[in-house]
């Protein structure tokens, strides 16, 4: 435990993957696990799985012993309780050693804000770390954590997870309980981690209902998820880059020789993309009045006053397109027991920028616009599973999405568990160097 706080001090400043380090209770709590081991030895482990397993959980998600801002200037009463999730993983054992940084209420899928210096990418500090779990993200490749709690609404675990060469899951909505619960219904809380193992082994602990959060539902039944062939259709989305587009097409003869049948297709479905917009503008401006103006982030403030402008019909219109998009991918999972795509279509941009440079602008409403891959599935719900799969020219890594059948959680993990064996990779950032890049 002091080695990971020592390299906290030592590194974070260079990244900003944190907004509050919970110092002599982790230490206090890791002495215990250490006391608890020594007296148990395995049988402590059977009982606590994640005994003495550090771990850093998003600003967005309550935690009773340190403040949630919520990455905002915005007051946030201190939880009197953890969330679920948080609960879950200290009772498996696990410590928690910090907040890790988002955007102001996680609306950007940069980690941008005004609570602190923008958050930096472990494999190269003067380019983004994505978001908005970018905190979560660096802080597991960085090694200043085992995993991370995060949420992603419309990418924000995989989007980060792809940038900086770590493994991030989003699992079929309600799997893991959200409190306060998300009237939008898009968001998920997931799992951040160096391997789909350690992923696993989080979901066996985090997933499953609560009382606080009636979306949540119970976890299936764990299927035999390690079945021969699986018919995966592969996705090139338009404007992949082709150092994206190299990298992860190299996993092709991988797949083949696990005698998967892949099979090229074009995105079956329109984009959604003015849906989603519709859907998160309207909750932004639900949960923001007008004297917050002036403590809000200026990009998070367009899409507020955008979303004051969406009518109730424009809403409807927007969940009906939902509701098509369900029904559609359902449709075309009847022949594919997995999709798979690059996770997002280009290399991280600059560290402190909201998006590229053509989607910058809230004010154009493109400011997710470039992650087409990500969206989508969370608002159909499906479980949707990024993991690393090469570095592209620039040593930067590149990431690959397995989307699976709503409740199939177990089928994508497997599969990602069994790709990852085969690539035999061991992605470790540079040393950081370079302050202040």
């Amino acid at each position: 435990m002091l080695d990971v706080l020592d390299a906290i001090r030592e590194t974070d400043p260079r990244l900003g993957a944190y907004v509050e380090v919970a110092g002599a209770r982790a230490v206090r709590e890791a002495r215990a696990a250490d006391r608890l081991i020594a007296r148990r030895g395995a049988a402590a482990f059977r009982e606590r799985p994640l005994l003495g397993v550090t771990v850093s959980v998003k600003d967005l998600i309550q935690t009773r012993d340190l403040p949630t801002r919520r990455g905002s200037l915005l007051a946030n009463p201190r939880a009197a309780a953890d969330a679920p999730c948080v609960a879950r993983l200290r009772a498996a054992g696990a410590i928690v050693v910090g907040k890790t940084a988002t955007s102001e209420y996680g609306w950007s899928a940069s980690t941008v804000s005004r609570v602190g210096p923008a958050t930096r990418n472990p494999w190269a500090p003067g380019r983004t770390a994505g978001g908005s779990s970018g905190g979560s993200a660096a802080a597991v490749a960085a090694n200043l954590c085992t995993a991370s709690l995060g949420t992603d609404g419309a990418g924000s675990v995989r989007i980060p997870a792809a940038f900086c060469g770590v493994v991030g899951f989003k699992p079929s909505f309600g799997h893991i309980p959200y409190v306060p619960p998300c009237a939008e219904r898009l968001s998920h809380v997931g799992p951040l981690a160096r391997s789909v193992a350690d992923v696993g082994e989080l979901m066996a602990v985090l997933a499953g209902p609560d009382r606080r959060d009636p979306q949540s539902v119970p976890a299936p039944p764990v299927p035999d998820a390690r079945r021969g062939a699986l018919r995966i259709g592969w996705i090139e989305f338009a404007g992949t880059s082709g150092a994206v587009r190299d990298a992860t097409e190299k996993v092709l003869p991988v797949l083949a020789a696990l005698g998967h049948r892949v099979e090229r297709i074009e995105a079956p479905f329109p984009d959604p993309y003015e849906a989603l917009v519709d859907i998160l503008a309207a909750a932004e401006a639900n949960g923001t009045a007008p004297a917050d103006e002036p403590w809000c982030d200026e990009g998070r403030l367009a899409v507020v006053r955008y979303g004051r402008s969406v009518s109730g019909a424009a809403v409807a219109r927007a969940e009906q397109t939902r509701l098509a998009l369900r029904t559609r991918l359902a449709a075309v999972m009847e022949g594919y027991d997995l999709l798979a795509m690059a996770t997002v279509p280009l290399e991280p941009f600059a560290a402190g920028a909201i998006a590229p440079p053509w989607a910058a602008a809230a004010r154009d409403l493109r400011w997710l616009a470039w992650s087409p891959a990500t969206y989508p599935f969370n608002l159909t719900g499906q479980p949707a599973l990024s993991l690393p799969v090469g570095l592209t020219p620039a040593g930067l890594p590149a990431g690959l999405q397995l989307v699976g059948r709503v409740g199939e959680d177990a089928l994508v993990l497997s599969a990602g568990e069994r790709l990852e064996t085969a690539l035999g990779l061991s992605l470790t950032p540079p040393a950081l160097t370079v302050k202040g890049s």
